[in-house]
């Protein structure tokens, strides 16, 4: 599918073929709806990305794009292989990752990429089962995945996991590895308004910076994922990657907002979640940085939302991502001008950081 280009509302071509055919198989759209996009096509794309945990804004670009294709593999469909430079991903790999938990494997988070947890998972799942452990998900592991039922009762394993993996190190920060995301860097500076003199990756770097110095101070081995000079742009999938490495127990991402209303202010912080699956540990961190930066600031609470966002799936472990104030908004932009502010919101992160390892989930 094209991905060079938005595609929205007033636009046609085969671009936009294919994207009605796609939203059609998904039954999204009239099977007789025309090849352009119109308001009927508009709501199917928002109704998409609303069902993917996009953004919702109706307009067709290259992480719309990539959902619908992924959203079109129904399992048995083609080989599923662990590729180690360009990884398999599709709904076919969420429909597999949900039957090797269900029988009691653990293929990690279902988040519909073929990673190695996956691989191994295949490999488990086929030792157990007598065939060949190559952890690929051809014919015959897909004959014998269909002959077994459900093993797993109660409860969600993967969540379940993901708590176990969390309190394995104990009831502090100390010793935890933590990734600090700063948004933006480089010749990408994010957003920027005439309302605050500091750009959103600015802002980000200053107020990473600031929770690395606390999570340090805990006894944590706090990492930034980018340095304040960098000189390339670096996408999520990169960020994501770089905490994966790390063998992060969590990850923090800071961000700003601004939109064309003025009126919209206030924080919310997003962790990884999708209609039938979500990181559990990352909503509850999520829940717990955002009400305490809500009780340490004035900053209206936006809530907490789960997303599929790029660097909330790609990692491993749990992330969250904090949205601090609307550089559109007057007054969240002088917020975020001041460095008094900044220090509140790094001490009310790291209270949530802290409080996620000290109370009970």
């Amino acid at each position: 599918m094209p991905v060079s280009q938005l595609y929205k509302r007033g636009d046609s071509g085969l671009a936009i073929q294919e994207f009605v055919q796609r939203l059609q198989g998904l039954g999204l759209l009239d099977k007789d709806h025309s090849d352009s996009f119109d308001q009927a096509l508009d709501d199917a794309v928002r109704h998409f990305q609303q069902q993917r945990g996009l953004l919702v804004d109706g307009i067709v670009g290259p992480h719309t794009i990539r959902a619908l294709d992924e959203a079109h593999w129904v399992l048995g469909d083609r080989l599923l292989t662990y590729q180690v430079s360009h990884l398999l991903r599709g709904d076919d790999i969420v429909t597999l990752q949900k039957r090797l938990t269900e029988m009691g494997f653990a293929p990690g988070r279902i988040d519909g990429i073929f990673g190695r947890q996956t691989f191994l998972a295949v490999q488990d799942f086929q030792r157990n089962v007598g065939l060949g452990a190559d952890g690929t998900c051809g014919p015959a592991t897909l004959s014998a995945l269909d002959r077994l039922a459900k093993t797993v009762q109660g409860g969600a394993p993967t969540a379940l996991r993901e708590q176990a993996a969390l309190s394995r190190l104990g009831a502090t920060p100390a010793g935890r590895i933590i990734v600090v995301d700063a948004g933006h860097g480089g010749p990408d500076i994010g957003l920027s308004t005439g309302l605050c003199e500091l750009s959103e990756a600015e802002i980000a770097f200053d107020i990473a910076t600031r929770i690395e110095g606390r999570l340090t101070a805990l006894g944590a081995s706090a990492f930034l994922s980018r340095p304040s000079d960098l000189d390339t742009e670096l996408d999520e999938q990169t960020r994501a990657e770089f905490a994966n490495q790390a063998g992060a127990d969590l990850v923090i991402s800071i961000h700003a907002e601004s939109v064309d209303n003025a009126i919209a202010n206030g924080v919310a912080t997003y962790f990884y979640g999708t209609p039938t699956t979500h990181s559990t540990v990352g909503e509850q961190l999520a829940q717990l940085i955002q009400d305490e930066i809500v009780a340490r600031t004035e900053l209206l609470d936006g809530r907490v939302h789960d997303k599929t966002w790029d660097l909330l799936r790609w990692t491993t472990m749990p992330a969250v991502r904090v949205e601090i104030g609307y550089l559109s908004n007057p007054t969240d932009a002088a917020r975020l001008a001041d460095p008094g502010f900044r220090d509140a919101i790094a001490d009310a992160i790291v209270i949530g950081v802290h409080r996620l390892f000290t109370e009970p989930a």
